[in-house]
């Protein structure tokens, strides 16, 4: 049985709980959720803009990929959480944006959205990932 990998990077917020940005197991790779968090600064960024947030997600996402020696094309499944349904139609637009970037070969992933309490305010979005490397 392999061994777990706990994959971390300065380029995506720090855990402020007891968990880990992103963990491997054989070819599984588990991006723990990200919000809208500056790296740089560790504050959350553009409260009540859901596009700003989202592109931010997602970003700090794909560091979390890369840092594990991975990328967007590997990702089998998203997880979106939103706050409001109000906020979808923005939310996807960006994502679309983002997808089309990262993943040249078309083959897009898989993605849930669903409507929650975020564990923060300023927080509208939430995102993780599940990739397959192997």
């Amino acid at each position: 049985m392999s061994a777990k990998t706990i994959v971390r990077t300065d380029n995506a917020p720090a855990p402020a709980h007891t968990f880990s940005q992103g963990v491997k197991k054989g070819g599984i790779f588990q991006v723990s959720g990200q919000g809208p968090m500056d790296p740089a600064t560790n504050q959350y960024i553009d409260d009540g803009d859901v596009r700003v947030q989202t592109r931010r997600t997602l970003e700090n996402v794909k560091a979390i990929l890369e840092a594990g020696g991975s990328s967007v094309e590997d990702v089998i499944m998203f997880r979106v959480y939103l706050t409001t349904r109000d906020d979808f139609a923005a939310m996807n637009e960006v994502y679309g944006e983002f997808i089309n970037e990262n993943v040249p070969s078309g083959q897009l992933p898989s993605r849930t959205t669903v409507f929650v309490d975020l564990p923060h305010e300023v927080m509208l979005v939430e995102i993780d990932a599940l990739a397959v490397t192997a």
